[in-house]
């Protein structure tokens, strides 16, 4: 199970702004650890359950930021959790 605090689905964020990924992650059967994504390019390993991460400068526009559980050799286990924002 992925939660993700914040962003919030549809937030608008500022791209001069160091913004925050707030996360809180459960991890069950091959689950290792989590892999943070902007826009499906992988941006951090993640081997904290919960927390926050901070996210490089956004460029102007649309984004989608994305959790995903892996197994010890980094594959996704098909668990993921993605928010959509706007930064600006």
């Amino acid at each position: 199970k992925i939660d993700i605090s914040s962003p919030v689905d549809g937030a608008r964020l500022d791209t001069k702004a160091q913004n925050k990924l707030d996360y809180n992650v459960t991890i069950g059967g091959d689950g290792d650890h989590i892999h943070v994504y902007v826009d499906g390019k992988q941006v951090a390993l993640l081997r904290q359950m919960k927390g926050s991460y901070t996210l490089e400068s956004l460029a102007q526009g649309s984004h989608e930021i994305c959790i995903k559980i892996v197994n010890k050799n980094h594959t996704p286990i098909g668990v993921d959790r993605c928010v959509k924002v706007m930064a600006q």
